[in-house]
């Protein structure tokens, strides 16, 4: 399925945008409907996010990702981008982190984000799950407790612990 709406979109067949739609809509809502609450937007932001996917399709490769992975970030990241438009804060975060960044500091960053992912990666299973749901879909305590059939207070636990954990590891800290 993926392999067909991938060529469909490829040669700029509309039937490859309702083929994603029919198959990946849920994907897409349950990512943005985590950031963007109200609902008018949440539509919004979705149609941009097949947009992006039809103009962005090229840039896609098999060899990289899971189809589904590339959407994921494609969603979460234009949910994020679209939340803080809407928030009024867009343009004053664009100027304070635009031209702030040397070459230097983008090395480190990458360095640190091979060691957040080594870390995260020697978590349980678990441990991971609750760790993307809320900071990576950037979830409610209380709906990552209902999805995973655990309490509230459970959650909170785990996700202090789990903070206790990367910190030793990475050596710093973490807040959260």
């Amino acid at each position: 399925m993926e392999d067909k709406i991938i060529e469909l979109i490829k040669l700029e067949n509309d039937e490859g945008v309702k083929v994603l739609v029919k198959n990946y809509s849920g994907l897409i809502y349950y990512i943005v409907s985590n950031i963007v609450e109200d609902q008018e937007y949440i539509e919004e932001c979705m149609n941009d996010i097949y947009m992006k996917i039809w103009r962005s399709i090229n840039s896609y490769s098999k060899e990289k990702s899971k189809f589904t992975t590339w959407i994921t970030a494609i969603s979460r990241n234009s949910a994020i981008d679209y939340y803080k438009k809407k928030q009024g804060i867009y343009e004053e975060l664009k100027e304070d982190f635009v031209d702030k960044y040397s070459t230097e500091d983008e090395i480190v960053k990458r360095e640190n984000s091979e060691l957040l992912k080594l870390a995260i990666n020697s978590l349980s299973s678990e441990e991971q799950q609750i760790f993307y749901h809320k900071y990576y879909y950037m979830q409610k305590t209380s709906q990552i407790a209902a999805e995973l059939g655990l309490m509230e207070r459970s959650i909170e636990g785990k996700l202090y612990r789990m903070r206790k954990k990367l910190q030793k590891r990475l050596g710093r800290d973490i807040h959260g």
